[in-house]
């Protein structure tokens, strides 16, 4: 189609390559966007920046939580499953896309997203920043500028029709996942599955370590945590020790010795 839509938002200007089926679907907090796309300069030779096919794994995003390049929520929120459609976005949308590009680069290259930030001060990370790494991605941090995104997009699932990472979870939804994933745990120490198990008491800890990361330290709401953790990281060192990784065994557990005397 040749027409231009023009989305409610400012700065912003969408046209459709091809329909998609069916009706608009519900885009609610916790739903999972899977989608492919490419980012262009808007110059005389649209230049490609990044194209997620090249990469052969599609993008997804969670609905509500945050996505650092907001604007893609809002496009993808106006598409149909099926659909591919062009998007001309002014500077004010893009600023962030440099950040955002970096990361999903490392990630294909098989790398930490986050390297180079991690036990640095925060003058460090701040110096990080002005620099991506790669000679593109810099030019656009320095000279932020009007981008188009072609977008295609694959499906949309509702919260309960996957497997929610820890990170997408609410509190309420961590708390709940906690003894199911203890149990699992349980389950497959009997087996002897030691190494399953030992991923089961690793994620129930992440959840329990988020939530408290939003508590005060040793307060009420954190001690309670606190006692919930303690068991299921015995449980994966018991799972390690079978294992033969005797020195995480002991890192964990002289941790455990130094909090609990």
């Amino acid at each position: 189609m040749e027409e231009t839509y023009l989305l409610n938002v400012e700065g912003v200007r969408k046209k459709i390559l091809h329909g998609g089926q069916g009706e608009l679907p519900k885009f609610q907090d916790g739903s999972k966007i899977t989608f492919h796309f490419q980012t262009l300069k808007d110059d005389f030779e649209r230049t490609v920046i990044d194209d997620s096919r090249e990469a052969g794994i599609p993008m997804e995003i969670i609905v509500g939580k945050m996505f650092k390049l907001e604007i893609w929520e809002t496009l993808l929120s106006s598409m149909r499953t099926g659909e591919v459609a062009e998007f001309w976005c002014d500077a004010i949308h893009t600023g962030m896309y440099a950040l955002v590009s970096r990361g999903m680069r490392r990630i294909a290259e098989g790398r930490d997203p986050l390297e180079g930030q991690k036990h640095r001060c925060g003058m460090g990370n701040m110096f990080d920043y002005h620099s991506t790494g790669y000679d593109d991605l810099d030019e656009l941090q320095r000279t932020p500028q009007p981008l188009i995104f072609i977008m295609e997009l694959f499906r949309v699932e509702e919260p309960s029709a996957y497997k929610r990472d820890t990170w997408a979870m609410s509190k309420e939804e961590k708390l709940a996942a906690v003894p199911v994933l203890h149990s699992e745990g349980n389950r497959l120490v009997l087996r002897k599955e030691f190494a399953q198990a030992a991923a089961k008491y690793q994620e129930a800890v992440i959840c329990l370590r988020n939530l408290q990361a939003k508590e005060k330290p040793w307060e009420d709401g954190w001690l309670k945590l606190e006692s919930l953790v303690t068991p299921l990281v015995l449980n994966y060192c018991q799972c390690q020790l079978e294992l033969g990784e005797y020195y995480e065994v002991l890192e964990h557990t002289t941790e455990l010795l130094q909090k609990h005397n």
